[in-house]
């Protein structure tokens, strides 16, 4: 009988462990956000990140002084992470974002040619935190 009781146990945990699970949401993401980051120099530069939401899949632009530049990437709780790769008169450069997400911002690190630095986001005004 004892048997029984940790067998129910154990599947009830099981069970309370997936539903927490199926409930966690992602973060929504889509919409326009200014996104600041070091530049070269050291002086902050800001650009216009632009993203569309499809579930975990995030697809976007990201806007700045040289031009728009395409987004892929995934969103996974308040996880986020997008790739940025440019044109440069050197070939391509590609820049790996890593953050996380809590309400109207975002921050983490981006890593660029072996080079980290941070970087944070705000939902741009009058951007709606809808899909």
């Amino acid at each position: 009988m004892k048997r029984n009781y940790i067998f129910v146990a154990a599947l009830c945990f099981v069970v309370l462990s997936l539903a927490h699970v199926a409930s966690a949401q992602d973060a929504r993401v889509a919409g326009s956000w200014d996104l600041s980051a070091p530049g070269r120099d050291g002086n902050v530069v800001t650009q216009t990140l632009t993203l569309q939401q499809d579930g975990t899949k995030l697809t976007g632009t990201l806007k700045g002084q040289r031009g728009d530049a395409p987004v892929t990437g995934t969103i996974s709780a308040n996880n986020i992470s997008f790739s940025v790769t440019r044109a440069t008169p050197n070939g391509e450069m590609k820049i790996d974002y890593m953050g996380t997400v809590e309400g109207d911002a975002m921050k983490g690190s981006l890593t660029v040619m072996g080079n980290t630095v941070n970087w944070t986001a705000k939902r741009s005004p009058g951007a709606s935190s809808g899909n």
